[in-house]
C-alpha cells in the first residue's frame, strides 16, 4: 500500500511538473526577455536591432531588452548566449562575422558555433560602405586604390572590431587590389573612430552604412563606395565597390537564435513575433531609411537554419 501511494505520488509530480511546462510555454513570455547583442551600443547593427526590438516590444507587450556584449569577435556575447537557461527569456543575435571568425579566432571556447544554438529567425541585412576623411581630398574608390599603391603601408583603416566583417573586408579589398593598409581597430563603439577619420588622423574607415549617414549628411565623412551588388535607389549617385573591384560584395546578415534546448513551441513564438514586428510599418520605414534591407516577403525570409549550415568556417 506504501509503495502504491508512493508511486502515485511520483506520477502526480510528474503530472504537475509537465503541467507547469505547458503552462509556462503558452504563457510566453510573461516576463521581460533578453536580446543579447555582439555589436557596440550605437553602432549600425545596434540601431536597427533596437528598431526590431521595439516592434517585438509593442506585439508581445513585454519588454524585448537588448545586451549589447561586445568584444572578442563575437565570442563574449556567445559564450553568455550559450550558456543562458534555455527557456526563450534569452535570445541572441550575433551578426554574419560571428560565423566566420569565432570558430578559426577563439577555437577553444566551450560552445560550437551554430551547434549550440537554434534559429529562431532571420533580421536584416547590413550593408557596408568604404569611407574617407575629406582631409584626404579623393571622391573614389579608385582615387583611394591609386593613392594606396603610392604609397603602401602608409595609409591606415579603422574598423570597429579585430575579425569582423568590417576588417574582413578591408582585407579582401586589399588581396584584391594589391594593396598594402595599416588596419586600426576600435572598439564595437565607432564614436572614436569617426572622431579620428573626420580628423584625419586615420585616413579610411569600413563600417555600416547606416550608422555612418550622419557623418555623410554632415560632410564629416566622404563615401566612396557601398557594398551592395548594385546602387541603391535611394541612394543613386553612390557606386558600389564592385564597380572599382568586380564581384566585392560586402553585406552582413543579422540572425536571432536561442540557446540549444529552447522548447520549440517558445521558438515558433519568438519566430512569429520576429515576423510581426518586421511587418509593422515603424518598423520597415525607419530600417529603409537607414538603408536596411531584408526580403520584402516573409515568404521569401532565406530559412537561418539554412543559412549556418552554409557557413563554411563552423565546426
Amino acid at each position: 500500500m506504501q509503495r502504491l501511494c508512493i508511486k502515485t505520488a511520483c506520477l502526480l509530480l510528474l503530472a504537475m511538473l509537465a503541467a507547469d511546462a505547458a503552462s509556462a510555454q503558452t504563457d510566453y513570455p510573461n516576463n521581460p526577455v533578453r536580446l543579447i547583442s555582439d555589436s557596440g551600443s550605437g553602432s549600425a547593427i545596434d540601431t536597427g536591432l533596437r528598431i526590431i526590438a521595439d516592434g517585438m516590444s509593442r506585439y508581445w507587450n513585454q519588454q524585448v531588452v537588448i545586451v549589447n556584449q561586445p568584444g572578442a569577435a563575437g565570442s563574449i556575447s556567445a559564450t553568455v548566449a550559450s550558456q543562458a537557461a534555455p527557456d526563450g527569456y534569452t535570445l541572441y543575435a550575433p551578426a554574419l562575422s560571428l560565423f566566420l571568425a569565432v570558430p578559426g579566432k577563439a577555437p577553444n571556447l566551450p560552445l560550437m558555433v551554430p551547434r549550440d544554438f537554434a534559429a529562431v529567425g532571420y533580421g536584416f541585412d547590413q550593408l557596408l560602405v568604404v569611407a574617407v576623411s575629406p582631409k584626404l581630398g579623393i571622391t573614389t574608390l579608385q582615387e583611394l586604390i591609386d593613392l594606396a599603391r603610392k604609397k603602401p603601408g602608409e595609409l591606415s583603416y579603422a574598423v570597429t572590431g579585430v575579425g569582423r566583417l568590417t576588417h574582413l573586408t578591408g582585407e579582401l579589398l586589399q588581396l584584391r587590389t594589391g594593396i598594402k593598409l595599416q588596419m586600426v581597430p576600435y572598439s564595437a563603439n565607432s564614436a572614436q573612430a569617426l572622431s579620428d577619420v573626420h580628423a584625419g588622423r586615420i585616413p579610411i574607415m569600413i563600417d555600416g552604412f547606416t550608422g555612418l549617414v550622419p557623418a555623410f549628411q554632415s560632410g564629416n565623412l566622404v563615401p566612396l563606395a557601398i557594398g551592395a551588388a548594385r546602387r541603391l535607389p535611394s541612394v543613386p549617385d553612390l557606386p558600389t565597390i564592385a564597380e572599382t573591384v568586380p564581384d566585392l560584395i560586402a553585406s552582413s546578415w543579422l540572425a536571432v537564435l536561442a540557446p540549444n534546448g529552447t522548447p520549440e513551441p517558445i521558438i515558433a513564438k519568438a519566430s512569429e513575433v520576429l515576423r510581426a514586428a518586421l511587418e509593422m510599418a515603424d518598423v520597415k520605414e525607419p530600417l529603409c531609411a537607414q538603408r536596411s534591407k531584408w526580403p520584402t516577403s516573409r515568404s521569401r525570409l532565406p530559412p537561418v537554419d539554412r543559412l549556418l549550415a552554409r557557413c563554411p568556417l563552423t565546426r
